[in-house]
């Protein structure tokens, strides 16, 4: 079963336990997807039909290893691609999601490689999520999401969530990004000893490692 809307879901599968362990459910696929629950859940019905998902009615929906391996694709595919518009195009980080959205699903496998070869095969993409090489092996290091860090925690920025732009844009003007190492403390975050304010919301799109 192979089409753009069929590999959508995959991904959105994929990403929802990608950084937390709770499977998704029908209602917050059908909420991240902008579509109706109807439509979810006859789309999900084809999915598992097909072997790519597990599921029980009114249930979380989960990946097959064939599901999984699909989605890993098509994130490889995604990431890769806004890895190129920033280091090639020079968009911002702020920028590049709906353009690979859209640029994901019409690439050949060869341009593909060729993009992969000609940034010198990135390991993350710009948001510091970890791009999968073309075996779909993913390999990141352990994280912490800043929101649960205790107070003394230091680590070095793992990844910034893109779902929100205007988040993204708000993050990167208060000085903070992906590679910057940080302390937690009492009230909020210190980089190179000093206070970064950060915006609302920053703390649950930021993850730290553990």
């Amino acid at each position: 079963m192979a089409s753009p809307a069929a590999d959508d879901y995959l991904k959105t599968v994929f990403a929802h336990t990608e950084w937390q362990d709770a499977a998704i459910t029908p209602s917050q696929l059908a909420a991240k997807l902008g579509i109706a629950p109807s439509s979810v859940t006859e789309m999900v019905k084809k999915l598992a039909a097909a072997g790519l998902v597990s599921h029980v009615p009114y249930g979380a929906v989960r990946l097959t290893d064939a599901g999984e391996a699909r989605a890993l694709q098509m994130v490889r595919r995604h990431r890769l691609i806004e890895t190129w518009l920033v280091q090639e195009f020079d968009y911002a980080w702020d920028e590049v999601h709906d353009e690979a959205e859209v640029l994901e699903h019409t690439i050949s496998e060869r341009l593909l490689e060729g993009i992969d070869a000609r940034l010198g095969h990135p390991r993350f993409d710009p948001h510091g999520d970890a791009i999968p090489d073309a075996a779909g092996t993913v390999v990141r290091d352990p994280f912490v999401l800043l929101a649960s860090a205790e107070i003394g925690h230091t680590g070095r920025v793992l990844r910034v969530s893109d779902v929100d732009p205007q988040l993204l844009r708000e993050i990167e003007a208060s000085g903070l990004g992906v590679g910057h190492t940080v302390v937690v403390t009492a009230d909020g975050i210190e980089v190179d000893g000093s206070p970064v304010a950060l915006p609302d919301g920053a703390a649950e799109a930021i993850w730290l490692t553990a």
